[in-house]
């Protein structure tokens, strides 16, 4: 009897094949204006964008953050690159029996703090305890409901001043030929600061977490306008997320090695580990993919933010590819597949 295993669960393309081998078939999964079967960040139904998330990161502390913040900050993150700003969340908790009292003390405090900054309130939740070795000490859901953006129908309308667009909500099928690809900036960071903090991996490194809540950046690209898809990079990297906007979109994606914002550290890490930092989960960045004529306004106005000041663009769209090319240093190019899975497991 075939069995799950822990890279179905990593992202990429064995993740892939589970959702839709078992989870698209075994549920109703057309209902919404992006439905689930979109496999968008969020769904989108009667105009709120829905979404859930259950965090498993392995350590439960490490560098910049926890589970706590990251929970938080993830969820925000996924409504947000919906075109929707956040406004509730749910927390549910798997504690497993002995897990210290003053560990779970600091994890709230952070998520509570990581949703003021995001300016989201925890409505409701759930708590269950369990015996000793029938969970990793601490595992978080959150779930997360959010309104439209006031900004989105304004930019909407940006993008159909030059092309159609039959898309009401950014999504991942939203992409066309000459869209120009944002970053918000250095990418690894978090998979990279996860593997400082674990035992056996026996290295040291000042790179911190990048986990973060986006809405506040999100909303002042969205009032320039013009964007027609958004996404964060967890699970995969931007590898990842490349390729499935390639193949929903059906465009191919050029991007250039020379302009992709890594940090020295990520790249030492990636280097000593042998692990692409393409493929590498980030906690705290969002991919942008705008129209050419918005493009230089977008990425001023993602630079105005703490947490975009390094973003980059990084590439654009092209119907003359198939898939995702990268261009090197040297001047050739090669094709970025979508991982199996992150090399970094239980990043999130």
């Amino acid at each position: 009897m075939s069995k799950i295993t822990l890279s179905q669960g990593a992202g990429g393309e064995k993740m892939q094949e589970l959702i839709r081998n078992f989870v698209l078939k075994e549920l109703e999964h057309d209902y919404g204006e992006v439905p689930l079967s979109a496999l968008d960040d969020a769904a989108i139904v009667d105009g709120i964008a829905f979404t859930t998330d259950t965090y498993t990161v392995k350590p439960l502390f490490f560098p910049g953050g926890n589970i706590g913040s990251l929970a938080v900050a993830g969820t925000v993150n996924d409504v947000s690159v919906m075109g929707a700003y956040p406004v509730a969340l749910s927390c549910g908790m798997i504690i497993e029996e002995g897990f210290p009292e003053s560990d779970l003390r600091t994890i709230l405090a952070s998520a509570n703090l990581t949703a003021r900054k995001a300016d989201v309130k925890i409505v409701t939740g759930d708590t269950k305890v369990v015996e000793k070795g029938a969970a990793d000490g601490l595992f978080v859901n959150t779930s997360g409901i959010g309104k439209r953006s006031p900004h989105l129908d304004g930019n909407i309308d940006r993008i159909r001043t030059s092309r159609r667009y039959p898309w009401n909500w950014p999504n991942d099928s939203g992409l066309s030929d000459g869209d120009v690809l944002i970053v918000s900036g250095p990418i690894g960071n978090h998979g990279v600061a996860l593997l400082s903090a674990r035992e056996g991996y026996g290295f040291e490194t000042t790179i911190r977490t990048d986990a973060a809540p986006l809405n506040g950046l999100i909303e002042s690209a969205l009032k320039i306008g013009g964007i027609t898809a958004m996404k964060d990079p967890t699970r995969g990297g931007l590898a990842n997320l490349l390729n499935e906007w390639s193949e929903k979109s059906n465009i191919g994606l050029t991007v250039k090695e020379e302009d992709l914002p890594i940090d020295s550290g990520v790249l030492s890490a990636c280097e000593m580990l042998g692990i692409d930092p393409l493929e590498i989960g980030n906690e705290g960045k969002v991919v942008f993919a705008v129209v050419p004529e918005a493009s230089k306004d977008v990425l001023d106005a993602v630079k105005a933010s703490p947490e975009g000041r390094h973003a980059m663009i990084i590439g654009e769209a092209s119907s003359d590819i198939d898939g995702v090319v990268l261009e090197t240093y040297t001047g050739g190019k090669r094709i970025v597949e979508s991982p199996i899975g992150d090399p970094v497991p239980r990043i999130c």
